[in-house]
């Protein structure tokens, strides 16, 4: 399973990004459950910031709550992040994660991007 993350990049506070990540795998060996967006500040511990199951359930962090916009296109395999009224704390590494069964007997594992860039200037 891989996952590549895009959309990041630099934004005055107040901006909008739009991340998108795009998860290949074999549908053979993989059947995902859900997808989400992490993010990683300088200095502090990954925090989740939102997920959407296939069952359509949302979860959003209480500090993007309002601003963010999670969705999914399970035909494309593919998640995205709206981010709107973005402030200078959004600032952060963010990473997007698939969630899924794999193998005989199935087995549930994670896996993560390499991460994108969001910067946010006051």
């Amino acid at each position: 399973v891989q996952l590549q993350a895009s959309g990041g990049g630099l934004v005055p506070s107040g901006g909008s990004l739009r991340l998108s990540c795009i998860a290949s795998f074999s549908k053979l060996e993989f059947t995902p459950l859900g997808m989400g967006w992490s993010r990683q500040a300088p200095g502090k511990q990954r925090e989740s910031v939102a997920s959407i199951g296939n069952d359509g359930t949302i979860n959003y962090s209480d500090s993007v709550k309002g601003r963010f916009t999670i969705s999914r296109d399970r035909a494309k395999n593919t998640v995205y992040l709206q981010m709107n009224n973005l402030q200078p704390e959004d600032t952060a590494v963010y990473y997007c994660n698939i969630e899924g069964m794999w193998g005989v007997p199935p087995l549930i594992k994670d896996y993560w991007g390499e991460g994108t860039l969001v910067t946010v200037s006051s």
